[in-house]
């Protein structure tokens, strides 16, 4: 994470295998600068209050997405000269 661009997008998805029925919990997109421990400690802390029989034997799936946002306007470089 520390090494994604600023523009970029993450978003953290955590599950545990026990128990399927339990839906993923997770933080939304947001800017790497604002992933805060804070913050991923309290998403853990609701999948382990989300089951009463999650032990600390049992898995853990955790996803993170990056999704690379394009830089630039969209417009391309003529450096002066006409496009035809």
């Amino acid at each position: 994470m520390d090494n994604a661009p600023r523009r970029d997008l993450l978003r953290l998805r955590i599950r545990n295998t026990g128990n399927v029925q339990d839906k993923v919990v997770g933080i939304s997109l947001r800017r790497p600068d604002q992933f805060k421990h804070a913050i991923v400690r309290g998403v853990l802390g609701k999948v382990i209050q989300s089951n009463a029989r999650f032990g600390l034997s049992d898995c853990l799936e955790v996803h993170l997405e990056h999704v690379r946002m394009p830089a630039g306007n969209g417009r391309v470089k003529t450096n002066g000269r006409l496009l035809d």
